[in-house]
This record gives C-alpha cells, sequence and structure tokens, in this order.
C-alpha cells in the first residue's frame, strides 16, 4: 500500500497569501500531509512595490531574514521522519538557496513556486529597479530557478516565459493556476436593484487602472467601485483630483478577509487591463475569487487569461489598454440582468473545474504519489 505523501513548506513565505493558502489547502484535501516551518518576514510589508531596495531597507529585511532563518535552521536539525518534497513557496527567490540545502538534509527533492520573476514585476513592469538592482533581480531568479527539481508557475505563458527568459526546460515546470479559496468567496446570487462594478487589487502597472478611470470618465457607465493602495497612490490621488470619474468611487483599502463581502455587494467584477507583457501572461487572484463567487467578469482578452476563459461563455473580454472598449462592455452588461446571471453561473462552472484548492494542487499531488510510492 502506498503511504501518503507528506511535503514541507518552508522559509519566510507569505503563509497568508492566497496561493499559498490554496495550494496548502488543496494537497491537504488529496490526503497530502503539509508541515510548515515559517517564519514571517515579508507579510509586514503590505505592498511590495519595490521600495526595499533602498540600502536601508533592504538591510533591515536582510537582517529580518537571516534571524528567520536562524529559527528555521534550528527547527529543521530537531525534525525527523520522511519528506516526499521540501517547498520554497511565494515569494520563492529568498529562500530557494537554504531550502535546497534543507532539501538534500531530508534527501527530497526541491519545489519552487516561481509565481513570479523579481526581475520582470520590479523591473520590467513597475519599473523599480535601475540597471544594476535588475541585473541582480535577474540572478536571484535563474538561481532560485537553477536550485530547483521542480517549477511551480501560475499560468502556461508565464512557463513558456521562464523557459525563454531563464531557460528553464519545458519538463521540469509545472502549471498550477493561482485559483481561490471558496470559504473566503463563496457563491452567492446576485444582489438586487442598481448594478455597480468592482475593481480590486494593488495599486500596481499591470492592471491597467488608467484604462479603468478612463472608462469611469464616459457617460453612461455604471458605477465603479475601486479597492486598493500601492505603488500608484500618488498617481491616483492626483487623477482624483485633476479629472474625478463620475462613475468611481476609491476606497482606500479593506482587510482580505472583507473582500468576500465586497465581491458578493457587486454586480461585476473587472480583472486587469494593462498593456505589459506581464498583464498578458497572468490571471490574477480577483479573476478566480470573482470566479468562485459566481460574478459576471469584465477582464483583457490576453492570453494568460484565454487558458482559463472564454469571451462570451463565461466572461466578457475586452481589449487591452482600451477604455471605450470597457466602458461599452460595462455599460451592455450593468443593462443585461440576464447576461449578468449567466455569466456567473458559467464562471463558477469555470472555477470548479480549474480554480478550487483541489483542482489546483491535483497535479502536484499526483506527483507527491508517485515519489511515496
Amino acid at each position: 500500500m502506498t503511504r501518503p505523501p507528506k511535503v514541507e513548506w518552508v522559509g519566510t513565505y507569505e503563509r497568508a497569501y492566497p496561493r499559498t493558502r490554496v495550494l496548502v489547502e488543496g494537497l491537504r484535501a488529496h490526503g497530502v500531509g503539509v508541515a510548515e516551518r515559517h517564519r514571517p518576514v515579508w507579510e509586514r510589508t503590505r505592498h511590495k512595490a519595490g521600495g526595499f531596495l533602498a540600502p536601508t531597507r533592504l538591510g533591515r529585511a536582510a537582517g529580518s531574514w537571516l534571524g528567520a532563518w536562524g529559527g528555521i535552521a534550528m527547527a529543521e536539525a530537531r525534525a525527523a521522519g520522511r519528506v516526499d518534497a521540501v517547498v520554497a513557496g511565494y515569494p520563492a527567490q529568498p529562500d530557494a538557496l537554504p531550502a535546497r540545502m534543507v532539501a538534500a538534509a531530508r534527501r527530497a527533492p526541491l519545489v519552487v513556486d516561481m509565481m513570479v520573476s523579481l526581475a520582470d514585476t520590479l523591473g520590467d513592469d513597475r519599473g523599480r529597479a535601475g540597471p544594476v538592482a535588475h541585473r541582480a533581480l535577474a540572478a536571484v531568479d535563474r538561481l532560485a530557478l537553477g536550485v530547483a527539481d521542480l517549477v511551480l508557475a501560475d499560468t502556461r505563458a508565464n512557463a513558456e516565459f521562464l523557459g525563454e527568459r531563464f531557460g528553464v526546460a519545458a519538463g521540469r515546470v509545472m502549471v498550477l493556476p493561482v485559483g481561490a479559496e471558496p470559504g473566503a468567496f463563496p457563491c452567492t446570487p446576485l444582489p438586487p436593484g442598481p448594478c455597480h462594478a468592482l475593481w480590486y487589487g494593488k495599486l500596481s502597472p499591470m492592471h491597467g487602472l488608467d484604462v479603468v478611470l478612463d472608462a469611469a470618465r464616459i457617460p453612461g457607465t455604471p458605477p465603479i467601485r475601486l479597492i486598493g493602495e500601492g505603488q500608484l497612490d500618488a498617481w491616483l490621488g492626483e487623477e482624483l483630483r485633476r479629472d474625478p470619474p463620475a462613475a468611481l468611487r476609491h476606497v482606500p483599502w479593506v482587510p482580505y478577509g472583507a473582500l468576500g463581502e465586497e465581491v458578493a455587494a457587486s454586480g461585476i467584477v473587472l480583472g486587469i487591463f494593462g498593456r505589459s507583457a506581464k498583464a498578458a501572461r497572468v490571471v490574477p487572484n480577483k479573476v478566480f475569487q470573482a470566479m468562485a463567487a459566481g460574478r459576471p467578469i469584465i477582464t483583457a482578452d490576453t492570453p494568460g487569461i484565454r487558458e482559463v476563459l472564454t469571451h462570451g461563455r463565461d466572461a466578457v473580454l475586452v481589449p487591452p489598454g482600451e477604455p471605450s472598449a470597457l466602458a461599452a462592455a460595462l455599460i451592455a452588461l450593468a443593462g443585461d440582468p440576464a447576461a449578468r446571471r449567466a455569466l456567473g453561473a458559467a464562471a463558477r462552472r469555470r472555477y470548479e473545474e480549474v480554480g478550487t484548492p483541489e483542482a489546483v494542487a491535483r497535479p502536484l499531488a499526483a506527483w507527491l504519489r508517485e515519489r511515496a510510492r
């Protein structure tokens, strides 16, 4: 009889981040034993926009990281029993090398959750790293990928990017969507009455916030509730002072635990609309969360999104970077309750196929069961 597989999440990964919670919950649902050896470091910075690259903040982060790994190393020295894999969870880059040492000591393969590339995110997409820092971040990415036995990516488009940018062989990459926690985003009926749209997230360039604001300025666009703060705070504040969109209301932030209520109160959920290469490759948390809640979704038509959603069947897809197309889709969908119900129900069915924790973790659980034979 095959024994139940066991895996150990180790490092300073963001334990409460949806990516980690979905994977851990999904593996446990498949009967995989998951142990966590975690010390918090990055949770203390809510928005990872790249400000920590400043020398003083980088020094403090490095000190916290060293202290965290000192505690992890002492716990590992007392560890006993076999594990079938060691996982460096998101964000994996800071932990990949010491996790490799843990994996070697436990005689287990190392799994690296490479949901984002630091060079791509902080350098290319957010523009927060100069040439020297960009090269350094790329070197950190390359090191994390190089020490991994298995690399996790969130979309096929991102898996291909890792191959093209860093030379990672396709056979070393497993694609696991980000998914969503059903308990945090329960499926509920659409609210009665006038329809409003919801956009939420970190204010980073990838999301195409300028597209949302310009769409909200077009007459006839239904109300949009925008929740978020981050890198573009100053830009957003100036835009709202300069030309406040009549259809938009900004709320700086709500706790993660309250997002389910925000989604439940909305009639439409907006995804991402940016024009960057990274925006074209991702399916963000909020899209899967809206799918879980059974909400109709409007988002940009990109290769990453097309891996999960189909225009007219379970979402409305619009060209990236085009406010007029977004406004037209919002106006049409807000005025058609039957279409909203049909799209929301189809999105929920698609979530049950690909976005539940069990569905997301299924390939990794199967890989671990092979290791446990």
